[in-house]
């Protein structure tokens, strides 16, 4: 044992560079291999895409102004707007009308709108917005794709401005957007007359040379702002009147895009808005209107700071590399250097690609060689694992001769807890013992006394286990545990007490289980109490013995005879008691004195019945206080209630003794037991 014990310790202790012997070329070069052609494979396919996207979703988000650099203002026609106007969908011509002289004469730059116009109104509706169009002259309409399906063609067609209002001088603009294929919007649009291009020429048109020329690159992605509303937002209700509902000059100069931005369902036309997955909403499905993304592609393309993916051939070199990298470093190290290692090579990765989002407008995609780097380790991990596994199985067959399986983990984790000696913590300790099982014993021949046992201790052990207990010892036919040692357990008075309650219920079982085998039914006492006591392993040199000692330790023991008073299943110290949750259904015992102490321990016992509860307590205070005559007749209407009631009947006797010997001055209601 001595020498397993020393072959442990210098095992767990070894330097972790000293652990690792390196995988073979072979091996290594096979691993490589296998996490490239993976690496590979995924690249050209969904799951490997939707990951790097993703990717691009979080550096979007991590590295966005979150303040606009151009005086864009977006008009919403939202929810609050159709409660204030009072229209169904579609609104009149004769309402844009007069929103566009209203932001002519606050001195709007440009007026884009993202509202479909392809139709022909009213002729005096159409000839207002026309006319209103006219005199403005810095207006842009959308133009739509719509699905056309009939019983000979499927095709897509442009959905343009009526005529009139191209011809009063309004600019069309294609007004899609491009979505990926798990629906988010990430692309610039390309054409010549896409939306926020005709906004920029419309600018220009106005104030020549206002705006830069367009600057999207081909298979540029967005570069968002930030999420919905962060540009400038103001309500359609409130634009219409803007001389009430806005400060002075709230559209002087600004670009403003006009859009639905509907999220409830107003109206059963308004509810067809255009609304779209960004990389801000694409993990909480939330949507986005159109119009905000028009004003994100509007910014991207002046302020040049769309996004420009790096060529597929440099994102497999750059996979290819983390592969070779990781290989040719994890081979040489344990599992948890190696950790450290993975770990950094993938900060490296993405660090890289979040410098060159941010300051360069290039999408580096790192998402798959992070990956291949996780499974490069997870390689490795898994050969020193087998070889760990293989030596911890050896010490654990070992051990597990002497202790139980939870202390055989912790010496395992912990080689430190392997000297002799122990650490002081804070504990809640359970004893539980067998009434009675002496005269059942007698009565019964050895090989049916140890099946009740042994039935008894793998029902109990499994409960102990199963509420994040450690089984210390059997002694005879009881059981002692420990919670709170040797892992730490904020709860372990309430697993502790779950752990009591659940053996009680269990043992119904049991006794079902014995009966049907012919063999006497058994009762068990638990006694549980939390105290600071001294854990650890307290064997000698050549034998250990995890366990817990202290004066509590011995408490607990104390309590759980003490249940024959009371004739209680289980009884637990106010130490523990006080740790129990608020609500939990503690019967009141009253105060004991166990043998060869002077401080009494106030106890208590599990009981579902409040009003029984409430009774004893009162009971109990009448008793302190030595009105006895209260006392009794509280005591004797709760043996009434059950005359199965063991602590009624123990105060009812302790009440007569106390009438003849009554308890000295300053006597606080405890009880002294000399044989417990």
């Amino acid at each position: 044992m001595r020498d397993l014990l020393a072959a442990a310790t210098a095992f767990l202790r070894m330097p972790a560079g000293e652990r690792a012997a390196p995988a073979s070329i072979r091996a290594t070069a096979a691993i490589a291999a296998a996490v490239l052609a993976t690496m590979g494979a995924l690249s050209v396919t969904g799951p490997g895409t939707g990951l790097e996207q993703r990717g691009f979703d979080a550096l979007t988000v991590a590295t966005a102004p979150g303040k606009s650099q151009l005086p864009i203002t977006i008009v919403g026609i939202d929810e609050a707007s159709f409660a204030q106007i009072g229209l169904r969908w579609p609104w009149p011509r004769s309402l844009y009308a007069k929103l566009l002289d209203q932001l002519k004469r606050s001195g709007a730059m440009v007026v884009a709108l993202d509202v479909t116009m392809s139709e022909a109104s009213t002729e005096a509706e159409d000839r207002a917005f026309a006319e209103a169009i006219a005199r403005s002259g810095n207006v842009v309409i959308a133009s739509t794709m719509a699905y056309q399906e009939t019983a000979f063609v499927r095709q897509w067609i442009r959905m343009d401005p009526i005529p009139a209002f191209v011809s009063a001088g309004a600019t069309k603009g294609l007004a899609h957007v491009d979505l990926d294929r798990d629906g988010v919007v990430r692309r610039v649009p390309e054409g010549d007359d896409v939306f926020w291009k005709a906004v920029i020429a419309r600018a220009n048109a106005v104030s020549p040379g206002l705006l830069p020329e367009p600057q999207a690159p081909a298979g540029a992605l967005i570069r968002y702002v930030g999420p919905d509303h962060t540009f400038p937002y103001v309500s359609f209700y409130q634009a219409l009147d803007a001389d009430t509902h806005l400060p002075p000059g709230a559209f002087q100069d600004q670009i403003v895009l006009v859009g639905r931005d509907i999220q409830a369902s107003v109206d059963a036309g308004a509810a067809q808005a255009d609304l779209f997955l960004t990389p801000f909403t694409a993990s909480t499905r939330g949507l986005v209107p159109g119009v905000e993304i028009h004003a994100n592609l509007l910014e991207g393309a002046v302020t040049k700071s769309h996004v420009v993916p790096v060529a597929p051939p440099w994102r497999l070199a750059v996979i290819a590399a983390a592969t070779i990298l990781a290989s040719a470093l994890l081979r040489r190290w344990r599992p948890l250097t190696g950790l450290a290692i993975a770990l950094a090579i993938g900060a490296a990765l993405a660090g890289s690609s979040w410098w060159l989002f941010a300051n360069a407008n290039t999408w580096l995609p790192v998402s798959l060689a992070i990956m291949a780097v996780a499974l490069t380790y997870v390689a490795f991990g898994g050969i020193a694992f087998v070889a760990e596994r293989r030596r911890r199985s050896e010490l654990r067959r070992a051990f597990a001769l002497y202790v139980s399986p939870d202390v055989v983990d912790q010496m395992l984790e912990s080689p430190e807890r392997l000297r002799l000696g122990g650490e002081r913590r804070t504990v809640t300790v359970l004893f539980t013992d067998l009434a009675g099982f002496t005269t059942i014993s007698e009565k019964h021949g050895p090989e049916q006394v140890v099946h009740i046992l042994q039935q008894h201790f793998t029902r109990a052990s499994a409960i102990v286990k199963r509420h994040r207990g450690t089984l210390l010892q059997f002694i005879g036919d009881a059981l002692m545990a420990v919670w709170g040692a040797p892992l730490d357990d904020p709860q372990h008075a309430v697993n502790a007490c779950q752990a009591a309650r659940e053996m009680q219920a269990d043992l119904e079982d049991l006794r079902a289980s014995l009966a049907a085998e012919g063999l006497p039914p058994i009762h068990m006492r638990v006694g549980i109490h939390t105290t600071e006591a001294a854990v650890g392993n307290f064997g000698a040199e050549d034998r250990f013995n995890y366990t817990a000692l202290g004066d509590g330790v011995n408490l607990a023991s104390r309590l759980e005879g003490a249940n024959k008073l009371f004739g209680t299943p289980i009884l637990l110290s106010g130490a523990t008691a006080r740790l129990l949750p608020d609500g939990a259904p503690l019967r009141q015992l009253g105060r004991i004195v166990v043998k060869g102490k002077s401080e009494p321990v106030e106890v208590f016992t599990f009981d579902e019945d409040a009003g029984r509860r409430e009774a004893t307590s009162a009971a109990l205070a009448a008793y302190a206080r030595r009105e006895w005559d209260a006392a009794e007749a509280a005591f004797r209407n709760l043996a009434a209630k059950d005359a199965n009631d063991g602590v009624a009947a123990h105060y009812l006797g302790r009440i007569a003794v106390l009438r003849q010997e009554p308890p000295e001055p300053g006597w606080d209601g405890s009880e002294m037991l000399d044989k417990l």
